[in-house]
C-alpha cells in the first residue's frame, strides 16, 4: 500500500482536473483551512461545511474535508467564536482538520458538476453547454533546431497546447533567425559584442489556456537554450473547448415533459420543483446547469434544448422561456439548489478513490442543505427534508 498522501497530493490532483484559475472571480477555492504538508489516511467529502460534517470527520478520524461550496466565501474580520463561518473555522483548525474547497473550478471542469448531473437525468452525448470565452492564448516561440524537442515537451508538461480530448497539439514551421549579441550578453550562438549571427530555427505555436500561462512561460524559460527568449503572446478570440459551464445532451428516447418532470423530481430526490412549461410537450434536447445557472437560459435555448434544468431560477426569468403569443418555448426546471449538486460528493468519491485508494473516503450522511420543503397535507401540513 502506498504512503498516505499529503493534503498538498490530493489537492494538486484535485487541481489538474478543476484548475482553480478556472474558477469564477467572486469564488475562494482552494486550501481554507489546515497544513497543506499533513498527511491524510480519512477524509470526509460534503456539499457544504456543517457542525455536523465536522462532527462526522472527528468520528472518522479525518485529517480532511473537501467540500464544494467554499466556507470563507469573504474575508473574515478575524477567527474567533462570533458567528457562524468564524466559529466553524475556528473549530477546524482547532481540530487539526484541513477544509478544501472546490467549487467554480469544479462546474467549469471537463466531467465536473454538470457532466454529474446530466449522467444523472441519463443525458447522452454530452458536451459544454457555454464554453468560457477570452480564456484562450497562443504562444509563438522561436527555437533552434537543436533544442526544439525539448522546448516543445517541456511546453506540452506544463500544459500547452490542450485542445478538447487532444494533448501536445502543435505547429512548426521553419526558418531563419537573426540577431546581434550586445557587449554585456551570454549568446548561445556567436560572441558577446561580436557580428550579425543567423540561426535555423523552428517557429513553435502551441495554445494555451489563461490558468497555464504561469507555468508553461516558466517552463519555457527553463528549457529554451537562449538568453532572451523571443516569443509572442495573443489572445485567441474563440471558447475554450477544455472548460465552460452547463452541460447539453439527449435522452435516449423522447418524453413528455410530465414524465422528464417525474424524472427530474425521482432521480435528485427533489421534494418539489418550479418549472414553467407544457406538461405534454416533447422533451429529447436537454441543457442542465448544477446549481445556479439561470444567466444560461438564453444559451439553452440558443442551443435548442427542450428543457433546461437549473435552479435558484427568480420568477421573473421564467418569462424568458416565452415566446411571442406568451407559450413556452423551452421548459424551465428548479429542483433547487442542493438537489442538482449533492451529487458532488459522490463525483469526488468516485475520483479521489481512484487516485488515492490508500485514504478512506467517506461521502457525508448529513443532508448539508439548511432549506426545508413545506407540503401541505389537509390542515396540518408536512415538513419534507
Amino acid at each position: 500500500m502506498p504512503d498516505a498522501p499529503a493534503i498538498d497530493d490530493i489537492t494538486t490532483a484535485l487541481e489538474a482536473w478543476a484548475p482553480p484559475g478556472s474558477a469564477q472571480d467572486y469564488d475562494n477555492v482552494g486550501l481554507q483551512v489546515g497544513d497543506a504538508s499533513r498527511s491524510v489516511t480519512s477524509a470526509v467529502l460534503a456539499l457544504d461545511a456543517t457542525p455536523a460534517v465536522l462532527a462526522e470527520a472527528k468520528a472518522h478520524d479525518a485529517e480532511l474535508v473537501v467540500t464544494h461550496h467554499p466556507l470563507l466565501f469573504r474575508p473574515l474580520d478575524g477567527v474567533t467564536a462570533d458567528g457562524y463561518v468564524s466559529n466553524l473555522a475556528l473549530q477546524f483548525a482547532e481540530a487539526g482538520i484541513g477544509l478544501y474547497s472546490i467549487h467554480t473550478n469544479l462546474d467549469a471542469a471537463p466531467e465536473g458538476v454538470s457532466f454529474a448531473l446530466a449522467e444523472r437525468l441519463g443525458l447522452t452525448d454530452v458536451g459544454f453547454l457555454d464554453g468560457f470565452a477570452d480564456t484562450l492564448y497562443k504562444l509563438a516561440v522561436f527555437v533552434p533546431e537543436d533544442a526544439f524537442d525539448e522546448v516543445r515537451r517541456a511546453l506540452a508538461d506544463a500544459g500547452a497546447g490542450r485542445i478538447g480530448d487532444y494533448e501536445a497539439c502543435a505547429f512548426a514551421s521553419e526558418g531563419t533567425g537573426f540577431f546581434k549579441p550586445g557587449a554585456g550578453a551570454d549568446p548561445h550562438i556567436g560572441t558577446a559584442g561580436g557580428d550579425v549571427e543567423s540561426a535555423h530555427e523552428r517557429k513553435l505555436e502551441v495554445e494555451v489556456a489563461r490558468w497555464n500561462l504561469s507555468s508553461v512561460m516558466a517552463a519555457l524559460q527553463e528549457a529554451h537554450p537562449y538568453e532572451e527568449v523571443a516569443h509572442d503572446l495573443y489572445p485567441v478570440k474563440q471558447k475554450n473547448s477544455r472548460a465552460g459551464l452547463g452541460a447539453l445532451g439527449h435522452l435516449e428516447a423522447p418524453m413528455p415533459l410530465s414524465a422528464f418532470l417525474d424524472r427530474v423530481a425521482t432521480r435528485l430526490d427533489a421534494g418539489s420543483l418550479r418549472y414553467a412549461g407544457d406538461p405534454d410537450a416533447t422533451v429529447e434536447r436537454v441543457a442542465v446547469c448544477g446549481g445556479a445557472g439561470s444567466d444560461f437560459i438564453g444559451p439553452a435555448r440558443g442551443a435548442g434544448a427542450d428543457a433546461y434544468v437549473t435552479a435558484d431560477v427568480k420568477y421573473h426569468e421564467f418569462f424568458e422561456t416565452l415566446g411571442r403569443d406568451g407559450t413556452p418555448q423551452m421548459a424551465l426546471v428548479d429542483p433547487g439548489h442542493y438537489e442538482t449538486e449533492a451529487l458532488t460528493e459522490a463525483l469526488l468519491r468516485d475520483r479521489l478513490r481512484e487516485a488515492f485508494p490508500q485514504v478512506d473516503w467517506h461521502r457525508t450522511d448529513t443532508t448539508t442543505s439548511p432549506m426545508r420543503t413545506f407540503v401541505p397535507e389537509g390542515d396540518a401540513g408536512t415538513v419534507s427534508s
